[in-house]
């Protein structure tokens, strides 16, 4: 579990597929889950994108 500053604890799971991985950003007080894709040799990139759009889809950004 990570901390998204604003958001509180999120959950993060990253899938490998080749040469892509997929992190998932779960708002643990709402459940919500939104996911993103990118290129595995860069999974902080990803996760930082899944985390974006989970500030966008919660209303904090």
């Amino acid at each position: 579990m990570t901390s998204g500053d604003d958001l509180g604890e999120v959950i993060v799971e990253f899938v490998r597929n080749g040469p892509y991985v997929k992190c998932s950003a779960i708002h643990v007080a709402s459940g919500r889950e939104v996911s993103a894709m990118g290129p595995a040799n860069e999974p902080k990139a990803v996760e930082r994108v899944a985390i974006a759009k989970l500030r966008r889809v919660l209303g904090h950004g």
